[in-house]
């Protein structure tokens, strides 16, 4: 049990938040442009003269020239739970074309995602920046439409197979399958759940927080791991996999809610990534298991998993 909680508490940091995302938007007019960040004001908590940092996370350049930061000021919106920051930019000559770098996630948490909508004269642009994009260039034109899917279809990928809570959900839904014929009707059921909280939410009005998102998060994984280890036979496991997914569905409903893309092309990129990374468990778990049989894997992975989740669980809580 000693190692299974060193294991855990070593892992959590490393997951950072569930959902850990902020938004930017700039509005350019001739050779100045103006930039707003609005950023979850827990995410600030561990960051040093936020004020200071942040905004050298982040670099506006056009034609090769950087952007002149002139003025800069940050506040705490308490009624949001926000940290809001404004800034001015200058740059030697009208913005035609906006080279981006952004690397928010090394001040935060590695899994950090930044949306930057962009506008200059009518005309509007768009970027996602996290651990494995960092720079973009925003050329305010209308993307096309295959533009259009293949950026969002690729956010859903990415957002799916780098999240740590659903890689680690994913994990724990192979161990929690006991043959072939019990893991197609887990996945299938937990995608559905997944399809139902993402789609269905917003059409009931309830917004939830990312940190009630990631506390529910926190209890699927446990719970999951609850089913693993004190109830080994129970049946309809496909029915419990089914309502976890609605609530990692809340994950990409909070996500489209900001980025304000379509589900159809997110999801289907986040389905795709799932399957992947369900195969290559499915895989992978068994023989790893055949190798370490007298370690009782199964359990041993059940039980570091069910810390992990509490432990996290309470670590959201706390704040």
């Amino acid at each position: 049990m000693k190692k299974l909680l060193c294991l855990a508490i070593a892992a959590v940091p490393a997951f950072g938040h569930v959902m850990s995302m902020s938004s930017g938007d700039i509005t350019v007019a001739g050779n100045r442009a103006k930039y707003e960040l609005r950023m979850p004001a827990y995410e600030i908590a561990h960051v040093k003269e936020p004020e200071r940092s942040l905004f050298e996370h982040i670099r506006f350049s056009s034609g090769g020239a950087a952007g002149r930061l002139i003025d800069k000021s940050c506040r705490e919106d308490v009624s949001q739970g926000s940290y809001v920051c404004t800034a001015n930019y200058e740059f030697p000559a009208p913005v035609e074309v906006l080279d981006v770098e952004c690397t928010y996630y090394s001040v935060t948490v590695p899994n950090h995602v930044h949306l930057l909508r962009a506008e200059r004269e009518g005309r509007h642009g768009q970027a996602i920046f996290d651990f494995s994009f960092t720079k973009s260039t925003i050329r305010f034109r209308p993307p096309t439409q295959i533009e259009i899917a293949a950026a969002q279809i690729g956010a859903g990928f990415m957002r799916a197979a780098t999240g740590m809570a659903q890689v680690l959900f994913l994990a724990s839904l192979v161990l929690a399958a006991r043959g072939r014929r019990e893991f197609f009707p887990i996945v299938l059921m937990f995608l559905a759940g997944q399809l139902l909280g993402a789609l269905v939410t917003p059409r009931t009005g309830w917004q939830p927080a990312p940190r009630f998102v990631e506390a529910a998060a926190a209890l699927t994984i446990a719970y999951l791991a609850v089913e693993i280890l004190l109830l080994p036979d129970a049946g309809k496991r496909w029915l419990v996999a089914g309502v976890l997914g609605v609530f990692h569905g809340l994950y990409f409903e909070l996500f489209l809610r900001t980025a304000e893309y379509s589900a159809a092309y997110v999801l289907s990129g986040a389905i795709g990534a799932e399957l992947i990374l369900l195969t290559i468990f499915g895989l992978l778990l068994p023989k790893l298991g055949r190798l370490a049989h007298a370690l009782r894997p199964v359990q041993v992975s059940a039980g570091a998993l069910l810390i992990t989740g509490l432990v996290w669980f309470f670590a959201r809580l706390k704040g």
